[in-house]
């Protein structure tokens, strides 16, 4: 082999090396944020599904019963909540989200973007967007989902919204994570789900209009540290994938290199020897 393609495989083994550097380096601030955000979630859990309880014990009273947040609106459209990342380099992290949305979404769909990756896509196709006011993941917290909750429900009562569906990622290991659709409004009690003997001493409207905004608010943010786990688990096992090809094709251009260069040694010997006997 020439000198000029050793060279070229050099070059090539050096480039492929600093790009393994970095993608290491981003698979360990991945697991980093992965380990905050999983713990996050498991703190989150427990208060979610105690907040989710109450809302169904009371919905499923007798005065409840015809309350508008159970019941479809004959105006408006479907609105889909989209919770995706800021960054890329996921694998399909934001793909599968996507498809979902655009899989269950009616033609006349609205859509609210929830982090960089979800605004610029609905942007990019000129799909209609209720608002961008929540441009970044890493910057949602419990303000913004309560603040979101309480637009969503003012939205729904007024006969903007048919419906409202929560499209996110649910985290089940490092290796797992599912996108999963869920519907917000009109609330749905579960199946089984047995009438509630709750004695109320107040009126049905006031306790579902102080209660819901959390009830809406907590699911949403319960939803976002699901979202923001399964995406530094994603990110991490992409940079992992990624540094076992990169060593792959690291030790297959280094033999490819040893390989030419003990041809070319040979070759010298030969021209040598040949000299020699020349003489």
């Amino acid at each position: 082999m020439a000198p000029a393609s050793m060279n070229a495989l050099k070059t090539r083994i050096k480039s492929v090396t600093s790009t393994m550097q970095i993608t290491k380096a981003m698979e360990l601030v991945s697991t980093s944020k992965l380990r905050r955000a999983r713990e996050k979630v498991l703190l989150t859990r427990p208060f979610l599904d105690a907040l989710s309880d109450t809302a169904v014990s009371l919905l499923s009273s007798e005065e409840a019963k015809g309350s508008p947040y159970l019941t479809v609106p004959t105006t408006g459209r479907m609105l889909y909540v989209v919770i995706a990342g800021d960054r890329g380099l996921a694998g399909g992290y934001n793909q599968n989200v996507f498809r979902l949305t655009l899989g269950d979404a009616p033609e006349d769909a609205i859509f609210l973007p929830i982090g960089k990756k979800a605004n610029e896509y609905f942007a990019h196709r000129g799909l209609t967007v209720y608002t961008n006011a929540f441009h970044e993941v890493d910057e949602f917290g419990v303000g913004c989902a309560m603040r979101l909750g309480e637009m969503l429900l003012d939205g729904y009562i007024k006969g903007e919204f048919s419906g409202v569906k929560l499209v996110y990622t649910e985290f089940t290991s490092m290796m797992t994570q599912t996108p999963k659709l869920l519907t917000l409004l009109p609330l749905t009690l579960p199946e089984g789900a047995k009438a509630s003997d709750l004695e109320l001493y107040e009126e049905t409207d006031e306790l579902l209009a102080r209660i819901l905004p959390d009830y809406i608010g907590g699911t949403i943010y319960g939803t976002v540290c699901e979202a923001v786990a399964s995406e530094n688990g994603a990110r991490r096992s992409a940079m992992n994938a990624a540094n076992k090809n990169a060593g792959e094709m690291i030790d297959a251009l280094s033999l490819h290199y040893n390989r030419a260069r003990q041809a070319a040694i040979t070759q010298e010997i030969t021209e040598i020897v040949s000299g020699a006997e020349a003489l």
